[in-house]
């Protein structure tokens, strides 16, 4: 997703902030802190030119010899070197991971490197290179397992590192795993015990074939036992009936009745009794199988979803079953039923802010408005979609709590020089985003907190806008960063301003709703291209964009004009005038629509007409639609803060209103309850 215009940033938005943690009114950001300016380095063309010579297996060193002191000479070599790899002898292996061991580009090396050593059962080449940080890639830790195996390695910690893969998972093994398995095996290694436990463990990710191959050390007996297993999980079968009554037993029948329930619920729900009584199942079998029942159902809204919900026995619930048992009841506007499956919620969801403001309409509809109101008012601390929606209820403004860093020119600079930073700069620039990566990561892996975001700043000064979605809000070790998300300027970014505007304004749109759609569709990435072909910034489709073009009586230069923004943002602002304009004039249903399609929109509209907007929103049943339009409205509401300081009330927003009452942001008194920020 690599911009070609550099930052075109908007203009300094209004006043100073007030700091960090909790002032009492919060206005727009100032212009971010300078990071030093992106080196304009004139080789990278040559750079780009001789990778992709190196990968036609056209490279001549000598052709670029002025490259061979550059920082991404490295990535050259290692695109030669791959292409050939397993014609690649030892010495000039070695002599890469001497130069490039410690980066990137001898770690990305190092993994092809030995997959090759291992297909060639060059094992001595193959330990000489190995690190064990890379035994989280199973196919080389099987590798790995077989180098020390014929190096007369297969010791008591073999047999306790091979054991470990094979318990891991109830997944496939990769075929470079079949080997050490089967000297496992031979060696004693793999007992009936462990056998049974990767068998069920496949069982519960409803996996027959693995559940076969684990089986096949068994004795005659329990391999026949566990082979019916696996095939009443293919097809259920009433050879189940005379199966010996364990608990194993139960929850084989109760994995296969459960996967029968996900493809077709009826004949599950119906074959469910019959097993349970001749196996003993307990609750927690049966729940298993009406849980995907309930699941299945309730996802279309089928008429037996209400009775189905409430079959699934209460050891069966969690959080998702919880919050489809309130969606659904919203679904029927049987509030009342929607207000009771909220409260049987745990405390942990009960207090996110979707399901405070949902229980607070829902009380305030119950006609309890001191009970809503304070329901409203906890909601409205949290910067979110419904935390904004629940402000609107109580006439509060919107919660926002920005943390502004104040970071030293001499931090920064250190930050733009580290090596790491600026390969992965440089290959960002000529679009080979894998491999920026890869430097990126192996940089972050040695920062602390605060030099991490810095690096976040610097990558933004080149256009790499997504580090600050990727990279903040947890460390490279997962530890959560919940402070990071109060870092609205970095995660929020703004890009190609005069566009925007000027065809926000051509289409009577709000210009704070075309960044969201552009930061929820891309995160301000030029080349970004989905699994559908969605293309470019707003994620147009090429065929979209075509009859687009041809309506708006504009040449089209083809697919890959799409990954020019200017197109983009004409072409995709177009369309979403036209969605808006489809549909009443309603942007919620536009969203959904520019997200789903037009066959599912129609779906949800039919069967909920007239519902008021936030309902409506909340039982589309598509989560990634779900979440998409929520998440749409909410980053409207921060580019409206980011480009004015203050913002359209979100509720006339929903609505398709442009001219509605605005509404000021305040950091709350009182730390806010740490929540999923937008």
């Amino acid at each position: 997703m690599l911009p070609r215009p550099f930052p075109l940033l908007f203009a300094a938005l209004a006043a100073t902030l007030a700091t960090a943690a909790c002032a009492q009114t919060t206005a727009a950001p100032p212009a971010a802190a300078s990071v030093p300016a992106p080196v304009n380095d004139p080789q990278l063309p040559r750079v780009r030119a001789a990778l992709e010579a190196a990968e036609r297996g056209q490279f001549d060193a000598a052709q670029y010899a002025d490259l061979a002191r550059h920082p991404l000479y490295g990535w050259v070599e290692y695109a030669g070197l791959r292409r050939n790899i397993d014609s690649v002898g030892n010495a000039q292996a070695q002599s890469f991971l001497g130069r490039y061991g410690n980066q990137a580009a001898g770690t990305a090396f190092r993994e092809v490197w030995l997959a090759a050593a291992a297909r060639r059962e060059d094992w001595p080449a193959f330990m000489a290179a190995w690190k064990p940080e890379l035994a989280k890639n199973t196919g080389l830790r099987c590798a790995e397992l077989s180098a020390r195996q014929a190096l007369r390695q297969a010791d008591a910690q073999w047999t306790r590192d091979a054991q470990a893969v094979w318990t891991a998972s109830g997944k496939a093994l990769p075929n470079e795993c079949d080997a050490p398995m089967a000297l496992l095996a031979a060696q004693g290694g793999l007992t009936s015990e462990l056998r049974w436990r990767r068998i069920d463990a496949a069982a519960a990710e409803w996996l027959p074939a693995v559940m076969r191959s684990a089986a096949r050390g068994l004795p005659a007996d329990e391999q026949a036992q566990a082979n019916d297993y696996a095939a009443f999980l293919e097809a259920v079968n009433e050879r189940a009936l005379s199966w010996p009554k364990t608990e194993r037993s139960r929850r084989m029948a109760s994995y296969g009745l459960a996967r029968l329930g996900k493809s077709a619920p009826v004949a599950a729900e119906a074959q469910l009794p019959k097993y349970a009584n001749a196996l003993g199942f307990s609750d927690e079998d049966r729940g298993r199988v009406l849980y995907q029942v309930a699941l299945w159902t309730v996802a279309s809204y089928e008429p037996e979803s209400a009775q189905r919900l409430a079959n699934v026995p209460a050891v069966s619930y969690d959080e998702r079953l919880h919050e489809w048992r309130a969606r659904e009841a919203m679904s029927r506007s049987d509030w009342a039923g929607a207000l009771a499956a909220i409260r049987r919620m745990g405390p942990k969801q009960r207090n996110d802010s979707r399901w405070q403001y949902f229980e607070a309409r829902l009380t305030e509809r119950a006609g309890d408005k001191a009970g809503a109101d304070r329901l409203y008012r906890d909601a409205a601390r949290k910067p979110e979609f419904h935390g904004f929606l629940a402000a609107d209820r109580v006439g509060l403004p919107y919660a926002l709590c920005p943390l502004i860093p104040n970071d030293t020119a001499a931090a920064k600079a250190a930050i733009a020089r580290d090596g790491a930073v600026l390969r992965a700069m440089g290959l960002y620039k000529i679009e080979r985003k894998s491999w920026a990566t890869r430097e990126w990561d192996e940089a972050l892996s040695r920062f602390d907190d605060d030099q991490r975001r810095i690096a976040v700043e610097v990558a933004q000064s080149y256009g790499w806008f997504d580090r600050a979605v990727f990279s903040l809000s947890k460390d490279p070790q997962g530890k959560p960063k919940p402070d990071e998300l109060r870092l609205y300027q970095l995660r929020f970014p703004l890009h190609h301003d005069d566009t925007i505007r000027r065809e926000s304004a051509r289409n009577g749109l709000d210009p704070a709703w075309v960044a969201a759609e552009i930061r929820a569709e891309s995160v301000f990435d030029p080349t970004a291209r989905s699994g559908a072909n969605a293309m470019g910034l707003m994620q147009v489709l090429p065929t979209t964009g075509a009859n687009v073009a041809r309506r708006l009586g504009l040449p089209w230069g083809g697919a890959s004009s799409l990954y020019d923004s200017d197109t983009n943002i004409v072409l995709g602002t177009a369309y979403l005038r036209e969605l808006l304009d489809k549909y009443g004039g309603q942007p919620y249903f536009a969203m959904a629509g520019y997200n789903a399609g037009p066959a599912p929109l129609a779906r949800w509209q039919s069967q909920r007409p007239g519902m008021d907007a936030d309902f409506w929103i909340e039982t589309i049943s598509y989560k990634e639609t779900r979440e998409y339009v929520a998440r749409v409205l909410a980053f409207s509401v921060i580019y409206d803060w980011r480009l004015n300081g203050d913002a359209m009330n979100l509720t006339d927003r929903m609505r398709g209103r442009i001219d509605a009452p605005r509404k000021r942001f305040a950091c709350p008194l009182a730390a806010a309850p740490a929540a999923k920020t937008p």
